[in-house]
């Protein structure tokens, strides 16, 4: 790409604004990488365009009239005959300010977030028409930008929580929340308190809040502490996973220590270069060891306190069941269920090795064979898939979607050898019949009783918050109780325990809105809305299929 590319760019994000085109690499926007396609040839000539005039917040006043026209007396020569679509927002080039032929970085109005995204879609836009080299330069070239834009990310992330600090400070709703500037919000390294920062920056970038936190700490080790790595990311010499180990790794150390191994471990060095991602841990543990090898080790010992058990879905109706122990631990576990496994093996049992071992882990754990006798197991179907054999898939709750023969299956027994003795018991769910909602009474109690507990559990079935999967701990108020919030199926929300504490916070706001099922509005304290809709319930696209073959296609 000729200078046109960048100039646009420049112009997108004038100096001083968040966004900084020098910090994109300059061999990120090359005419091989990402030639503009969607731009004809000669769009941006000399005589069409003088570029040379087009400098960082608008145009030179040199070459122009007042009236913004080209000073040009052949006009036939400095126009075409016909302008083909202008793929540049009309906006981009106007209302800059001008002073003696010089624009005014200071006064100079800045452009639109939206018609930086339109600009910066037009140039990055990929040529499918290109040779396979020209395609793998393109990949390259918009990896390095997403890079790039990571740590883009990571300095407005850690900009908006000074921010927010500040704004705080100045409430006086946080009275041991100083405010402080990014370089010692990195320095001081503060006891974490909950502003909410995270949580925002986990819904603009639909993450989890577990997830936003992370983002939210990786951005201010990165700006705060480690230029070097910020930098690798800038060039894409790292991506996001791998800065994200690196700070994970050197999180132990002091300040100065990560510093130092920031620089030691600096992109320059080749350190990176075609190295993958265990690669870069094993060379931030190495290079944090040497530096602080007691730190490490009381890390290590640390480690222990965060043991835990995990479950997550898995295909076809299979979960990980996933234990964090110490290494130790876990190899004697393995180790144990390993030699069980070999012993009836060797006696002849059919079944594999792996199939030994994790029913023997679920007879252990369980004390039953099956492993679900005595435990009540959520599963919602219509009744159509469970006496009629109708195909429309049931939802098992702590997991998701399951098959209707699978379902039938698991409720007649039938499942696995051990399960002859498991009990069924039927509860009926009455759904609303227009929309597929659950339909229930209302309670005069502030805490919700446990018939309505369970109705919201299998309504909401994980975290209602957006992006968050996380397991429903909390059965709570939208509206709070008070603010006079009824304790009712429409005003009550299953949450995790984290997302239920941000909803307190000051700024924070969530209310009922109508929806096609039921729908709760959040509002975080910058004024951005989030939806968040409950997930349909078995049935419901088959009732809404035929609700629409009733009522016949829209006027």
């Amino acid at each position: 790409m000729d200078g046109s590319g960048n100039s646009a760019v420049t112009g997108a994000a004038p100096h001083g604004a968040a966004l900084h085109a020098a910090a994109v690499p300059g061999a990120l926007f090359t005419d091989t990488a990402l030639p503009l396609v969607a731009i004809p040839d000669g769009w941006f000539s000399d005589e069409a365009f003088p570029f040379d005039e087009f400098a960082d917040d608008g145009f030179r006043a040199d070459g122009f009239l007042e009236d913004g026209a080209p000073y040009d007396d052949g006009l036939d020569t400095a126009y075409p005959e016909s302008f083909p679509v202008d793929p540049f927002p009309e906006a981009l080039f106007y209302d800059a300010v001008f002073a003696g032929g010089a624009p005014s970085v200071a006064d100079a109005p800045r452009l639109s977030l939206d018609t930086r995204l339109a600009a910066a879609e037009v140039i990055l836009t990929a040529d499918l028409t290109a040779d396979g080299p020209g395609l793998i330069d393109q990949t390259q070239a918009l990896e390095k930008f997403k890079c790039w834009a990571t740590g883009q990310q990571a300095r407005l992330a850690v900009t908006f929580e000074v921010r927010h600090r500040e704004e705080q400070a100045e409430r006086g709703t946080q009275a041991d929340s100083s405010a402080v500037s990014a370089e010692d919000l990195g320095k001081k390294r503060p006891k974490e308190q909950n502003l909410g920062v995270a949580e925002q920056i986990a819904l603009a970038r639909g993450e989890s809040p577990h997830r936003g936190g992370r983002l939210l700490g990786m951005g201010k080790a990165l700006v705060t502490e480690m230029p070097h790595a910020l930098a690798a990311l800038d060039t894409g010499q790292l991506n996001e996973e791998r800065a994200m180990h690196f700070v994970k790794e050197t999180a132990c150390l002091t300040v100065e220590d990560r510093a130092a191994v920031d620089e030691e471990l600096a992109a320059d060095t080749g350190t990176f270069n075609g190295v993958g991602t265990r690669g870069v841990i094993a060379a931030v543990k190495a290079a944090s060891t040497r530096r602080d090898s007691r730190s490490v080790t009381q890390r290590a010992s640390h480690a222990a306190s965060e043991r835990s058990v995990s479950l997550r879905p898995a295909p076809d109706c299979m979960t990980y069941l996933t234990a964090l122990l110490p290494a130790h631990q876990g190899v004697a576990v393995y180790a144990a269920l390993t030699r069980h496994a070999d012993t009836l093996h060797a006696a002849g049992d059919p079944r594999s090795l792996g199939q030994i071992k994790a029913d023997t882990l679920v007879e252990w754990t369980t004390g039953t064979p099956g492993g679900i006798t005595g435990v009540e197991i959520s599963l919602v179907m219509t009744d159509r898939t469970l006496v009629q054999g109708d195909s429309e898939p049931a939802r098992l709750t702590g997991y998701g979607v399951v098959p209707a023969e699978w379902a039938r299956t698991f409720v007649t027994g039938g499942q696995t050898e051990g399960d002859e003795a498991l009990k069924t018991w039927v509860r009926r769910l009455y759904t609303a019949p227009e929309t597929g909602d659950l339909v229930a009474m209302d309670s005069r109690r502030r805490l919700f009783p446990p018939p309505l507990r369970r109705f919201i559990q299998i309504r909401d079935n994980t975290c209602r918050t957006p992006y968050c999967d996380a397991p429903i701990r909390h059965h709570d108020h939208i509206i709070p109780w008070h603010n006079n919030g009824p304790t009712s199926l429409a005003n009550g929300a299953g949450l995790c325990e984290a997302c239920n504490h941000t909803k307190e916070l000051p700024g924070w706001k969530a209310k009922p809105r109508p929806g096609p099922r039921h729908t709760t509005e959040i509002t975080t304290p910058t004024g951005h809305t989030y939806h968040s809709t409950a997930p349909p319930l078995p049935g419901t696209r088959a009732r809404e299929t035929l609700q629409s073959e009733r009522l016949g296609p829209a006027p």
